[in-house]
């Protein structure tokens, strides 16, 4: 009797805590991530924008062709991530995965559906192969 009233004090602690996130079971995530491949195979798209989410001096250094860049730490984000088209389709990439999770966040907020982070970011399309431009 005594593990059945622990058992359901730990459920009913986890539902609140699940309820609590505001994240609901049939919620759409604010972006998926990716691998290089898939990122490779969606680039090409006519509906698709590569963004380049690191500061202007990474880029200088090489980025992935075609990529466009707003600086997510930039206290200008928002301003130009508003300005985007929302209808686009979003690959969004930073230097190693966890700037381009924040962008994606962010842009989630400002009601963009199709956003993709790639994994390991620029870091990892290159040890991939794949050669940047300056």
């Amino acid at each position: 009797m005594r593990w059945a009233s622990v058992l359901l004090v730990m459920v009913g602690v986890w539902a609140v805590r699940a309820e609590d996130t505001g994240v609901r079971a049939d919620s759409k995530p604010a972006f998926q991530n990716i691998t290089v491949k898939e990122f490779e195979k969606m680039k090409g798209g006519t509906n698709v924008v590569i963004l380049d989410v690191r500061t202007e001096k990474e880029f200088k250094e090489g980025h992935i062709p075609g990529s466009v860049l707003i600086d997510v730490n930039s206290s200008s984000f928002d301003k130009e991530a508003a300005k985007l088209d929302r209808s686009k389709i979003y690959l969004i990439h930073c230097a190693a995965g966890v700037r381009s999770m924040k962008a994606c966040n962010s842009m989630r907020g400002m009601q963009f559906t199709n956003l993709y982070n790639l994994r390991g970011g620029y870091k990892a399309w290159v040890a991939e192969g794949n050669k940047g431009v300056k």
